[in-house]
């Protein structure tokens, strides 16, 4: 799946609307294409009747409820944590005191890992879902190859703008000329042509690696 998609589900949200009360819920919605096909232990906790607001309102048999958010979140993750296999965590924010509802439903980070202790968890992917839209987060290689694909992209450009400056003499070896006479215009025009049909067939060869004349 592309990096750059996306998933949204306008009914969901405005029906119960996105807190970080549901906001687990909302990211196994069965449409979401970034959701795992295996049962995961938020699932078989859905099924107990336990979430993070059922845990608010009622607390656990050693925490009595009713709980505040930060420590409802907390018990939802020692839940978790006592349970093995595929898990999507709401991972939790610096500091809530203070913050809006508007603040707290703006951005939210799900990471999903593959539990086998209480210690001993692997990273599978991170998610978050911004203004209610989800997006996988991008890994390092692809935000490297990104980088480095516009960098290369931009030195390019620039080698080709510079090589209709240059001119070379016999006598004087090579010059520049920014600001090209009338004389130099057929030149400048064959040079831009030669330019852009390099341009081409480089982009060609990079999207099918077709050699030079194929169509």
């Amino acid at each position: 799946m592309s990096e750059t998609a996306s998933f949204v589900d306008p009914v969901f949200l405005a029906r119960f609307g996105l807190t970080r009360i549901n906001a687990i819920d909302y990211f196994l919605h069965p449409l979401n294409p970034f959701r795992t096909k295996a049962k995961t232990s938020n699932e078989v906790l859905s099924m107990q009747g336990m979430n993070i607001g059922t845990l608010m309102a009622w607390g656990t048999g050693t925490r009595p409820g009713p709980l505040s958010l930060e420590d409802g979140e907390d018990e939802y993750r020692v839940a978790l944590s006592r349970l093995t296999g595929e898990q999507y965590e709401l991972l939790p924010l610096a500091n809530m005191e203070g913050m809006t509802p508007q603040q707290l439903a703006a951005l939210f980070t799900i990471r999903h890992v593959h539990r086998t202790s209480v210690n001993q968890t692997k990273v599978l992917g991170i998610y978050y879902i911004l203004e209610g839209v989800i997006y996988k987060s991008p890994s390092v290689r692809g935000l490297m190859k990104a980088h480095i694909t516009r960098t290369l992209e931009g030195l390019s450009e620039a080698c080709d703008a510079l090589s209709v400056c240059a001119r070379y003499d016999p006598s004087t070896g090579y010059i520049w000329k920014f600001e090209p006479s009338a004389d130099d215009e057929e030149d400048d025009d064959a040079l831009l042509y030669n330019v852009q049909e390099k341009k081409k067939r480089k982009r060609r060869r990079i999207l099918d690696n077709r050699r030079p004349g194929e169509r």
